[in-house]
């Protein structure tokens, strides 16, 4: 074989690894890839259906449940214009309470439940992640434009 083919064959070999390394780069990064949506946005058909997100909003009082048979919990997230109920097994936060923030990850069913896999609560008074902080303000002021004379 001459060097001019051995040549041409190592730069389409390098290229080819390449390619595929970029591939696999790139579906690693998509599926570790999580959005956030509002209870707003999913009222809105914006969230997907069985694909995992990120959900977030604040706790309805007196929409906590508990099962007694399990670590089983099911709660209403709010961002004061739309709701989202939903289900978590397993341990919540200490900082967890109703009309407190949350951020739920998990999945969407098509019954309209969101089936939480991690549930994160705010850790101090002032801090809400901004996502969330944009939904609720957003929905105030939707929900200010609909009173409004």
């Amino acid at each position: 074989m001459k060097a001019r083919n051995r040549r041409g064959l190592a730069i389409l070999g390098g290229i080819s690894a390449l390619g595929i390394a970029t591939l696999l780069v790139l579906n690693a990064f998509r599926s570790n890839l999580v959005f956030f949506f509002s209870p707003s946005q999913i009222a809105a058909k914006e969230a997907p259906l069985e694909r995992g997100f990120r959900l977030g909003g604040l706790v309805q009082v007196g929409s906590l449940r508990r099962s007694v048979q399990d670590l089983t919990v099911n709660f209403v997230v709010t961002d004061l214009a739309q709701t989202v109920p939903v289900v978590y097994t397993g341990l919540l936060p200490d900082l967890f309470k109703e009309g407190k923030g949350v951020v739920a990850q998990g999945r969407l069913g098509h019954d309209g439940i969101f089936r939480a896999d991690q549930v994160l609560a705010k850790h101090d008074e002032n801090y809400m992640p901004p996502e969330a902080a944009d939904a609720l303000d957003q929905a105030r002021r939707a929900q200010q434009k609909g009173h409004a004379p």
